[in-house]
């Protein structure tokens, strides 16, 4: 799971099993057209009066996880699914309340046997 975080009260932003197209992977097929990825994102943040307070400014907004995922993915071809990960990971992480990120990318449509390939990392704030 996460990292401990000494004493400091953690809560969890969730997105899950978001589905977009976009260009990627290396092969002359997937430079072609865009294909389907399934992202899933987990958040570890920093409790402060946010979830208390009830004020969407006070907060991780998972709308603008989403968005900033749509902005990266509109940006062009991406090669690698590992890649996109770690552009996920470091999108979460610009927000300094976000401890550790824990994202899943998948691709959907690559072989018939398999629901889905990808990968799984988890990035934590030094």
């Amino acid at each position: 799971m996460f990292a401990k975080h000494g004493d400091a009260k953690i809560y969890r932003i969730l997105v899950r099993d978001l589905v977009l197209k976009c260009l990627i992977g290396i092969h002359a097929h997937e430079l072609l057209a865009p294909q389907r990825v399934r992202i899933n994102v987990e958040m570890a943040v920093l409790e402060q009066a946010g979830p208390m307070s009830d004020d969407i400014a006070n907060v991780v907004s998972y709308e603008d996880v989403i968005e900033g995922i749509k902005r990266l993915l509109a940006e062009g071809h991406i090669n690698l699914v590992e890649t996109l990960a770690e552009k996920i990971a470091a999108l979460c992480l610009v927000d300094e309340r976000v401890r550790s990120v824990r994202i899943r990318a998948e691709k959907l449509d690559v072989y018939a046997e398999a629901a889905s390939v990808g990968i799984e990392i988890e990035r934590r704030r030094d």
